[in-house]
């Protein structure tokens, strides 16, 4: 073999061998599958989910070949429905997750309730407020289309003060997919709320049947999970992050996988931090996966009060969640103090093509980059939103077989092109 044909070979085994530490989908899939598994339970608190998560991210960084690995402990209140959660309308019962879900503040409930639906196509409040103070409606559970309370605020806080209106609870109706929440379950309410397809509930519905099992943690104890790769410069540094946790259990035989919100971003920042700890950075560079977020960014609210790196140190932040999806656009949206960086992502993906275009949105509170965002650290938000797996999110329906992986590679390529401009 001729020494021309020998550097050719080297070269091309140097480039395969770059190209697959550049970005690793085999090993991103088999996270987000990890992660999305019945292991897990849905990582969150009544099974012990989270904290399985936590010890799993903790053993992947270090697999990963990270400098340092540390947990940030933090407490938050949570109520959680690990038992009985059975709904029957008429005697038919219904499948938790799929045809009916609570409020993520729902007490423990158990009985049989007279139903009394309000007309809203001839709605008069003071003919509702004269039909519950009636003897035969009193300890009725209220029924009506999930966006009418929306427009009649100040009725329904009367509706849903037991001592005033005497009901038992709430159910609204709302079209498929039904979603779970966990963003408010730090309190127990007085009443329940139930959400149904409106395909399930029928208009001359008499009663339901409701057997709910409830626990409430108080100062659950949970981490944030941080790992660091060493830069030439210590004088500031890259942040990447993701929340690991979701929503746990609904009853004993739902759980909610999260494949897409949010082992999508884990895997993504796990794999980030094999390729720093690889190719050395420029400056410190730290990978957070935040509990809590789910739970109203309680872990990344905790983290910036409680920060391992003072945030004026931060040269840059990605969050990185529910990127699990298809669509050819990514979702943007920068901090105030991290907008100059929109319009060189532009330029980059423009040159590459890595998407097909980058939608930049205004700022919400809906992901761990808005407490850094608030004090002023420079960061964006990747989402890919409204593809093929977007509507199954917190649904029991965002598994592994709903996820989809497309994003992954120009996500990828996208962020470490731009961290080598800084």
């Amino acid at each position: 073999m001729n020494r021309i044909l020998l550097r050719t070979l080297a070269a091309l085994l140097l480039f395969a061998a770059s190209s697959l530490s550049a970005q690793d989908l085999p090993r991103y899939r088999r996270l987000v599958r990890q992660l999305s598994s019945s292991k897990f339970q849905g990582r969150g608190y009544a099974r012990e989910g989270v904290r399985k998560a936590s010890d799993f991210i903790i053993r992947e960084f270090r697999k990963s070949g990270v400098d340092e690995v540390m947990y940030q402990p933090f407490t938050l209140d949570i109520n959680t429905f690990p038992g009985r959660m059975e709904l029957a309308i008429d005697g038919k019962r219904l499948k938790a997750g799929r045809d009916f879900t609570v409020r993520e503040y729902n007490p423990a409930t158990d009985g049989e309730y007279h139903l009394y639906h309000i007309d809203t196509l001839h709605y008069d409040f003071q003919r509702v407020r004269r039909d519950l103070l009636l003897s035969e409606n009193r300890g009725a559970i209220v029924v009506c289309d999930f966006w009418f309370p929306y427009k009649h605020r100040s009725d329904f806080a009367w509706l849903q003060n037991r001592d005033s209106s005497g009901v038992s609870g709430m159910l609204y109706t709302w079209n498929e997919p039904l979603k779970f929440y966990k963003a408010y379950g730090e309190r127990v309410a007085e009443l329940p709320t139930f959400w149904t397809l409106a395909s399930v509930m029928p208009s001359d519905a008499k009663s339901i049947r409701a057997r709910v099992d409830q626990k409430f943690f108080k100062d659950y104890a949970t981490d944030n999970v941080i790992a660091k790769v060493a830069g030439e410069r210590h004088d500031s540094c890259i942040i990447f992050t993701a929340h690991y946790d979701h929503l746990g259990n609904l009853g004993k035989h739902v759980y909610y996988g999260g494949a897409n919100d949010n082992a999508s971003g884990t895997a993504a920042i796990i794999t980030l931090a094999k390729y720093y700890a690889q190719h050395r950075p420029k400056y410190d560079t730290y990978f957070i996966a935040f509990s809590g977020e789910d739970a109203y960014l309680r872990g990344s609210r905790w983290y910036v009060d409680h920060p391992v790196v003072p945030l004026t140190r931060v040269r840059y932040l990605f969050n990185i969640d529910m990127v699990g999806d298809n669509n050819p656009a990514l979702h943007c949206e920068p901090s105030d103090a991290g907008a100059w960086a929109f319009p060189v992502l532009e330029r980059l993906n423009s040159q590459s093509g890595y998407f097909r275009g980058l939608k930049r949105a205004s700022l919400e509170e809906k992901s761990d980059h808005y407490p850094f965002a608030v004090r002023g650290v420079p960061c964006i938000f990747f989402e890919n939103e409204e593809g093929d797996a977007f509507p199954y999110y917190h649904t029991p329906q965002d598994n592994y077989k709903n996820v989809r992986f497309d994003s992954y590679k120009p996500l990828f390529h996208l962020i470490t092109d731009f961290v080598e401009t800084l």
